[in-house]
């Protein structure tokens, strides 16, 4: 059983801490994992049923997710966007990690540069995959 005695030492806490970028990209990299796995499963799921279900209830997971004669989808690019923002964060974050597996990126100057890169990085890729799917 835990003793309850004052005299012995506290663990610190979130709030003696200062915030940073890269306490930031470590609880993105576990939140864009379970998000992507979570929505990546419901996804799955909801396109097997489509399929089972036949052509009509296919044809309506199909426009959710495609542009047809200007008619935009809200849902659908939210989505899109939002997974393809999660898989870019995500794989950025892993890349960091790699790098700090190998030893180097410790110094806190550099380690926040790192993570302040894995966030621009990631910004950066969706919007170009997105402008080249839009180009097509």
């Amino acid at each position: 059983m835990a003793s309850r005695n004052p005299a012995r030492p506290l663990s610190p806490h979130l709030t003696i801490w200062r915030w940073g970028p890269h306490m930031l990209v470590s609880i993105l990299h576990r939140v864009t994992g379970s998000g992507m796995a979570t929505v990546g499963a419901g996804l799955l799921v909801w396109f097997l049923a489509a399929l089972a279900g036949g052509e009509e209830s296919y044809a309506t997971f199909v426009d959710t997710f495609t542009v047809e004669s200007g008619k935009l989808n809200v849902l659908g690019y939210i989505v899109g966007i939002g997974l393809t923002l999660s898989l870019f964060q995500h794989m950025m974050t892993g890349i960091r990690h790699l790098v700090l597996d190998t030893g180097a990126g410790y110094e806190l100057r550099r380690n926040k540069l790192g993570a302040l890169a894995t966030m621009l990085a990631s910004v950066t890729l969706t919007a170009a995959f997105w402008l080249y799917l839009g180009m097509k």
